[in-house]
């Protein structure tokens, strides 16, 4: 277990007019740890996600990244800070393939003028992609069609993919697995787990408590906008989470 926290949120409060989605609600997250995020609907998980990955900003609170205060005043910010997402919906584009859904945003022009006129290095996009889906055991039935052609589980693993390929520092996953097969899910949980192990702050976030118990270092449990518990997973049970998520147990010092 690593005790170096890289990403740190202390006491934020997010009000939207006179709701109070966060009330002072705190979180961290690890390098080379998976760290899981649950709690009920309305407890804010979605709300402190955007806020730490530059979609909102916190009404008060303070964000520390690499033991330095950070303002994520938009989600181009927080990518050019090393904060990657991946959200529920996916956000690929269906018509390209799974090279161009990697560089999507970031392409790799051609050299000389045929780039200067916009043309791309579609052939150096493929190849860098081969790579990179290679590393992460990403596998898929082909990198030439479209990406909506391909099945959920490889669809998700190249969104979770690009995510990875560029961020440097921490990867928020929303509920990545939703919606996918057996199979399908412990592809796209493998992923997690090298990107885990080259040393990226991984951020899950999951109403399937059997997964986050499976995949996850740490548990930290949101309820009414605020953090109520801490876990190490490897020393917690199911019930603990569930408990800490009803209000039955408030576990704070656990982490």
């Amino acid at each position: 277990m690593n005790d170096t926290v890289l990403l740190d949120a202390r006491n934020l409060v997010k009000h939207y007019g006179s709701v109070e989605a966060l009330r002072g609600a705190s979180f961290q997250a690890r390098a080379g740890e998976v760290t899981a995020l649950i709690g009920d609907n309305g407890a804010g998980k979605s709300t402190l996600v955007k806020c730490l990955s530059g979609a909102e900003q916190p009404t008060s609170g303070e964000i520390r990244l690499d033991g330095r205060t950070v303002s994520l005043d938009s989600p181009v910010t927080a990518r050019r800070l090393g904060i990657e997402t991946v959200y529920q919906d996916l956000a690929v584009a269906p018509e390209l393939d799974p090279a161009a859904n990697l560089f999507l945003g970031r392409e790799i022009r051609r050299k000389g003028i045929l780039g200067r006129l916009g043309m791309l290095d579609k052939a150096e996009m493929r190849r860098r992609a081969v790579e990179e889906f290679d590393r992460l055991g990403v596998t898929l039935q082909s990198t030439d069609v479209p990406i909506g052609s391909l099945s959920g589980g490889q669809r998700q693993s190249v969104a979770v993919a690009r995510s990875v390929v560029w961020a440097s520092k921490v990867v928020f996953m929303d509920e990545p697995t939703a919606a996918l097969g057996v199979v399908q899910r412990e592809r796209v949980l493998d992923v997690i787990r090298r990107v885990r192990d080259e040393g990226i702050a991984v951020v899950l976030i999951s109403h399937n408590m059997p997964e986050v118990l499976s995949v996850a270092d740490r548990v930290e449990v949101l309820r009414l906008g605020t953090r109520v518990a801490r876990f190490v997973a490897s020393e917690t049970k199911l019930e603990d989470l569930v408990a800490a998520m009803t209000g039955a147990l408030t576990h704070e010092e656990a982490a």
